[in-house]
């Protein structure tokens, strides 16, 4: 038995050093107990959960699914998004880095359920319908709970700069509801982060839908825009321009889109929030006194442009107004201008 032992040994310290069995020993070889002895520790770091065994496959990413909760909008993922992936995947000849999943029970459709790696999971997809067949989808599967999976997920992607801010704060703001009961602080802990970190993140995703839409897309959406995004939104009768201003550059948005892209290229996020912040101060008036005409007053856009005059005489009741067409204002502007006036000189 102990002459098995020891060519046992033998043949497993050859495969690992690449000597032949009937090779002299080499001065720097670690005595045949050593090896033993490591193998034996690391099984039993194993039995004693010091260590854990990671079980990876390569999978047809068709027998995965998305987690119905997975941080990241899939929807959203296309050649551009994942060009760099697929490239170095192209290159490596394979996937470098297992996805996270978990098993998934009572669908034969399926094997997997993805927790971690939509972009590998679409970029696999992409290569294996685009003449690499062969190519096939690491994960590493593990069992995990929906809340640890969220953690899971949040930890591997809070340092990815390919997964979007609003992506990330609409996922944190369904886990603040799911796992931890509408409580910041209990989350907040459970994600070794500062509560005021991590409201800023659920501020942007509360931000109202007609602002988010005012957006050429709400993965423009970042971090920083919140400080200049939530002023905005109080007191009601402030919002309200705002949100009439947000309503009319989604509409010009989807009108430039249907007439095949004529009216050019959608607005920075940085212009959307300028014209968001400049129909919350209103539209601007310019009086003008004069002792003999009485006087008139000038009613700016957004935008600072001109769009009518209000002319009132200095005796008699009378007013009379005169529009500032250049065909290049806002209409719906000018209309609730004009309502405004309205209001004021002939109340009901």
């Amino acid at each position: 038995m102990e002459r098995k032992n020891r060519g046992f040994a033998s043949s497993l310290t050859s495969a690992l050093t690449g000597a032949k069995p009937d090779d002299p020993p080499r001065p720097s070889a670690q005595p045949t107990r050593d090896l033993l002895a490591t193998r034996s520790n690391r099984l039993a770091e194993l039995a004693t959960g010091a260590s854990v065994a990671k079980t990876q496959y390569q999978v047809d990413p068709a027998k995965c699914r998305m987690w119905a909760h997975h941080n990241r909008d899939y929807a959203a993922l296309d050649f551009e998004r994942c060009k760099d992936l697929i490239e170095s995947i192209k290159a490596q000849g394979k996937q470098e880095v297992p996805a996270i999943v978990r098993r998934v029970a009572g669908d034969p459709a399926v094997e997997f359920e993805v927790i971690c790696g939509a972009r590998r999971h679409w970029s696999v997809s992409w290569l294996r319908e685009h003449n690499y067949p062969n190519i096939r989808f690491l994960v590493e599967v593990r069992d995990l709970t929906d809340e640890e999976a969220f953690r899971v997920a949040d930890l591997e992607n809070r340092a990815r700069e390919d997964l979007t801010d609003y992506e990330r704060a609409r996922d944190y703001l369904r886990a603040l509801g799911t796992y931890y009961g509408g409580v910041q602080k209990d989350m907040a802990e459970r994600l070794n982060v500062t509560p005021s970190w991590l409201s800023r993140y659920l501020d942007l995703a509360r931000l109202p839908g007609e602002i988010v839409a005012a957006f050429a897309s709400p993965h423009e959406l970042r971090i920083k825009h919140v400080t200049q995004l939530k002023p905005l939104l109080k007191p009601p009768a402030k919002y309200a321009l705002v949100e009439q201003r947000a309503q009319a550059l989604a509409a010009a948005r989807i009108g430039a889109a249907a007439d095949g892209g004529g009216g050019g290229k959608p607005l920075a996020a940085a212009d959307v929030i300028r014209q968001l912040a400049a129909a919350y101060k209103g539209p601007q008036k310019v009086r003008i006194a004069d002792a003999a005409a009485g006087s008139h007053e000038t009613i700016m856009d957004s935008r600072g442009k001109p769009i009518m005059t209000v002319h009132k005489p200095r005796r008699g009741e009378g007013v009379s107004l005169t529009l500032i067409p250049d065909g290049k204002g806002n209409r719906a502007e000018v209309v609730a201008a004009f309502e405004r006036l309205l209001a004021r000189y002939w109340p009901e």
